[in-house]
């Protein structure tokens, strides 16, 4: 008697199924576009001078590419870059929307208020120029049982005051020794690791303590150590800089809340996490980095 109850569940089941199958229906939402708005990605480093890139933002079903990215700039914008003693307006390089400057440099203990006239619109931020907090000590170690492949490391003395945040970069310097790549510098740049390159001193502040991070690397990286098990970690024989910044509160809030926005893309059961921007009339980041460097070889 058993197989015959296996059969008539069977023949029921595709019989819902199939009623199901035929109340199908196609549902098409219709999402408003967005206002459009300026994005400001702009920063000062100690030492360096402000570089800012003025964009759109773009469609939420839109294809992102290099070349769309650069039509979307912003130029003929005037901006006006102050810390306090010295104010200068920024130079546009020609038909694209990034500006610079050569008479302002970057000093500990400074803010510096950024101010945007473009298309009848104003924007306004300011960013402050934090002391720079030098790492304890840097290496590289084997990451458990694998046989080359790991994270740098580092040890590090929270100030006992209480505010402090950080940012993590760091990039390879030595060169590949095979593949297609062979003779190029794996690095040209310094990359912050995904997801997690900040924190601050809420639950640490005055403590000394160890602390490492993933291998950053380009958005949309089609190296085939990007995309392979080495993804993420620093390979036996890499020569490593490691560039450690200070930031202020709302320079920190900014990346915070856009990598908890990265991580969450996709899950259904995150919760919302809008970005916190610190430009006024617009969206993005005008902000300050005051690093120390340190090398470290994988060995």
């Amino acid at each position: 008697m058993r197989p015959n109850i296996l059969k008539i569940s069977a023949v029921q089941l595709l019989l819902v199924l199939l009623v199901f199958a035929g109340c199908e229906k196609n549902v098409t939402v219709d999402i408003p576009r967005a206002s459009e708005e300026l994005v400001v990605e702009g920063y000062i480093e100690a030492g360096g001078s402000p570089v800012l890139v003025l964009s759109r933002t773009l469609p939420f079903f839109g294809t992102i590419h290099t070349n769309g990215f650069i039509q979307n700039t912003v130029t003929g914008a005037v901006v006006i870059v102050s810390d306090g003693s010295v104010t200068d307006t920024l130079s546009q390089v020609p038909g694209y929307g990034v500006y610079y400057s050569g008479a302002i440099i970057g000093q500990t203990g400074k803010t510096y208020t950024l101010h945007i006239d473009v298309e009848g619109k104003t924007l306004t931020a300011s960013t402050f120029m934090p002391a720079p907090v030098p790492l304890d000590s840097v290496w590289w170690k084997v990451d458990g049982n694998r046989d080359s492949l790991g994270f740098v490391w580092a040890h590090l003395t929270d100030p006992d005051t209480l505010g402090n945040a950080y940012r993590w970069f760091a990039k390879r310097i030595n060169v590949y020794t095979y593949g297609e790549l062979k003779g190029q510098v794996k690095d040209t740049t310094f990359y912050a690791p995904e997801g997690g390159s900040v924190f601050e001193d809420k639950f640490i502040n005055g403590k000394s303590f160890d602390l490492s991070f993933l291998r950053g690397h380009a958005p949309y990286s089609q190296k085939e150590d990007d995309t392979n098990d080495e993804a993420f970690f620093y390979k036996r024989g890499d020569t490593i800089v490691v560039k450690f910044s200070t930031i202020d509160r709302n320079h920190f809030e900014f990346w915070r809340t856009e990598e908890t926005q990265v991580s969450n893309n996709g899950n259904p059961f995150a919760s919302p996490a809008p970005v916190t921007s610190n430009i006024h009339g617009g969206l993005g980041i005008w902000g300050a980095y005051n690093s120390t460097y340190d090398t470290v070889f994988a060995q």
